[in-house]
């Protein structure tokens, strides 16, 4: 880390004249974390990185603020430490929200400069060049009534007659309440933040608080962060708190304090709960390595917003449930300690969050089970036939927090990653991912992921992330099988539920039982209608398809009939249309084939409905039959072939 040497603070008389807004104080749980941000940030734009801004680094911020839990509003000065990389650079711009009004910019703490600030870009003239590499400052001096983004960005409330104020920039709120590079490039190296607010409150932030400097009626809280941050996990609470701690033991190393700042009245509460901490910290410690910021601490500030909000190092919350602590945590290694490189790639963030989150309760934290967790993420993500992971529109903020596909569908692209991949090459390449030089503390995209787990793993993944990632929907499986003997034979067809992907390749899990043995094979599907054998050592009496909810798929179906003599040639010339269907089923048979008898049953296995074919072209009435899934079983004098059906 880089160690710099700060001027004295600069602090002045504020006065405010704004009034303070209020929240009602909910509390909900941490499935509809994504809903409120969606509710926070709508109408914002969008950018990776802005070209005014995308021409120096970063390398130090102090932020000075003064606040007042009663008023909304905020005064300050920002003093940025930047070092150009281009040529030419006579000017240093910032991103600040037009409702905002700078009223003086001082170079190296002392000059006036002059500044132009237009919509929400503030452009500041340098005395002279500054060569690349070459570390400069400027100061900025502002104050103003912050845009009102609901729960985002600036916001004030009450908690029982308490006043409250709040901050939560993600993804695009920085700008709206300090001058700022609001991109996901260049991270803050290194940032202190004072806070100035009336005696009675107390001020959380990133960091180790250095000090709390009782000064007349107000009270000024100075914290201190020293790893790399993105503008919009920097963040400030202000309220009447109560404080407690709690520590995470660490072998063979000094434990890691949790600190906490809650509201009076729910200290208790928090007390009761904070164990759901101590043990996820444990958990993923072990996992994926030391708690980042192991040196400094990790915390919570209660807010008043209906779900959590990942800060570095003190995470906002809006309830202290098992999960909402472990999602939290878990954004500490993924979406802070590795950032997202765009929003594009958010289920770097909530994906792996979310995972973590469930994969407390695989041991055996909490109060919910592994297997209903699953269950539920898999009927949330499937129980629409689209959506990709990937987020092609990135103006569309709704979309980026989707709880179905950026959290949900994006936990799952990990689970079925662990599952293709294994356990000990999975883990050991996401260990490689967040130790990375190139991405540790600092920015990654999927390719990036996608890099790591090929190499751990030794297998190419492209197909998968062509599929799972940028591909929508998913797949239903039906999963025929009879036995010969000691012989088991599983023919396994698939049908998909968005036209963007035609087949999903994946090993496809079905458990068999039977008198003496258990087992689970791993079918490596690679085409509809694939044909597998195995032998076991007694006769099948139980099959089940993929017991630990280890795919997401929906409508599986598994079938006991014997599919035996029908050459392949003839077997590709037989066709059925249209899947799904409504009214009628059409079917084609080579003549070679007929006469030929069509038997279609339900998912349960009951015969349905069945017509004698005569005809090369057929036509099958299923009109009266209701939606749902089938399979067409065609038999010949020269074998058998089933045929996976939709009715809509």
């Amino acid at each position: 880390m880089k160690k710099i040497l700060l001027p004295a603070l600069l602090f002045w008389g504020f006065s405010f004249f704004a009034n303070a807004q209020t929240e009602e104080f909910v509390c909900k749980s941490v499935e509809e974390i994504a809903a409120m941000e969606q509710a926070a940030h709508e109408g914002l734009l969008d950018f990776r990185s802005s070209p005014f801004t995308d021409n120096y680094d970063i390398i130090y911020q102090r932020m000075e603020w003064e606040v007042d839990p009663n008023q909304y509003y905020i005064q300050g000065a920002v003093t940025t430490y930047f070092a150009p990389t281009r040529n030419g650079f006579t000017a240093v711009n910032f991103d600040l929200s037009s409702s905002l009004q700078a009223s003086n910019v001082l170079y190296h703490g002392t000059d006036p400069l002059n500044f132009t600030h237009s919509g929400d870009r503030l452009e500041i003239e340098l005395p002279e060049m500054i060569e690349v590499g070459e570390m400069d400052s400027v100061t900025i001096i502002y104050s103003g009534a912050p845009p009102s983004s609901g729960f985002g960005s600036f916001a004030t409330g009450y908690h029982n007659g308490s006043p409250a104020l709040w901050t939560l920039s993600e993804p695009y709120g920085a700008k709206d309440w300090w001058p700022t590079k609001q991109d996901l490039v260049d991270k803050i190296d290194s940032v202190d933040i004072i806070v100035r607010t009336p005696a009675a409150y107390r001020a959380a932030s990133n960091g180790v608080l250095v000090s709390e400097v009782l000064d007349g009626n107000e009270k000024v809280y100075h914290w201190r962060h020293r790893y790399p941050i993105p503008a919009y996990l920097v963040a400030i609470a202000v309220t009447n708190y109560a404080v407690f701690s709690e520590f995470v033991p660490v072998e063979g190393g000094e434990p890691i304090e949790v600190l906490n700042y809650v509201f009076p009245e729910s200290l208790n509460s928090w007390q009761n709960a904070i164990h759901s901490t101590v043990e996820s910290m444990e958990l993923f410690n072990e996992l994926f390595g030391l708690y980042p910021f192991a040196d400094e601490k990790y915390g919570h500030a209660q807010f008043g917003w209906g779900g959590g909000m990942e800060h570095q190092t003190m995470s906002f919350m809006g309830g202290n449930s098992h999960m909402l602590q472990a999602h939290e945590l878990a954004h500490q290694w993924f979406g802070d300690k590795v950032t997202c490189g765009s929003w594009s790639d958010i289920w770097l963030n909530e994906g792996f969050a979310t995972y973590l989150e469930g994969m407390t309760y695989e041991h055996g934290l909490g109060t919910n089970t592994w297997q209903n967790w699953l269950q539920g993420k898999i009927d949330q993500v499937t129980g629409q036939p689209d959506g990709s992971v990937f987020v092609a529109d990135t103006s569309n903020v709704s979309r980026i927090f989707s709880s179905r596909l950026s959290y949900s569908k994006g936990a799952l692209l990990l689970h079925m990653l662990r599952w293709k991949l294994g356990d000990e090459a999975f883990f050991q390449g996401v260990r490689n991912y967040l130790e990375a030089p190139e991405l540790a503390f600092g920015y990654a995209r999927t390719a990036d992921l996608q890099y790591y787990l090929e190499q751990a793993g030794g297998q190419s993944l492209t197909e998968f992330f062509d599929d799972w990632f940028y591909g929508q929907g998913y797949p239903s499986y039906h999963v025929n099988w009879w036995q010969e003997g000691n012989t088991v034979l599983v023919q396994i067809d698939q049908t998909t539920s968005h036209a963007s992907v035609g087949f999903f390749e994946m090993p496809v899990p079905v458990k068999f039982q039977g008198p003496g043995f258990n087992t689970t094979m791993a079918f490596d599907h690679t085409y509809s209608g694939q044909i597998f054998s195995f032998e076991a050592p007694a006769d099948v009496a139980l099959v089940r398809f993929d017991p630990e909810l280890w795919l997401c798929s929906r409508n599986n179906v598994v079938t006991n009939t014997e599919i035996v003599g029908l050459a392949e040639t003839l077997k590709e010339q037989v066709k059925v249309w249209p899947n799904p269907a409504r009214e009628q089923l059409s079917l084609q048979l080579p003549a070679s084939l007929l006469p030929a008898q069509a038997v279609l049953f339900d998912a349960a296995g009951q015969q349905v409905l069945e017509a004698a074919i005569r005809n090369e072209q057929n036509e099958v009435d299923i009109s009266t039959l209701p939606a749902g899934h089938y399979y067409l079983k065609l038999q010949s004098g020269k074998g058998s072939v089933a045929v996976p059906v939709v009715k809509e």
